[in-house]
């Protein structure tokens, strides 16, 4: 009993640990992800985006939640294209419909 806690608390660190990307691929997804949100909060505008989530993976781009049109969807998704060392954009945006 004594040494299932170690046990836990070892197995949880190294999967925690564990990760398919090296230290500069994750410090360039990182740096993709703070230039999209820069960039949507300023040419689309901060009310637009707050429920959007962005998501950067070996220069992979996905948007999800929720914009108000579908212009604004095409929009975020030309945006995120423009940054560099995107490889691809996965828009899973989705157009609140209006009551």
């Amino acid at each position: 009993m004594r040494y299932v806690l170690p046990l836990l608390l070892l197995l949880s660190v190294l999967t925690a640990c564990r990760t398919n990307e090296s230290p500069e691929a994750q410090a360039n997804d990182l740096e993709i992800t703070a230039q999209v949100k820069t960039k949507l909060a300023s040419d689309i505008g901060l009310t637009s985006v707050t429920n959007v989530s962005i998501n950067a993976t070996n220069g992979v781009v996905t948007l999800s939640g929720m914009v108000d049109s579908a212009d604004v969807k095409s929009k975020a998704e030309s945006i995120a294209r423009s940054v560099p060392k995107v490889v691809r954009v996965v828009n899973n945006l989705q157009v609140a419909t209006r009551p």
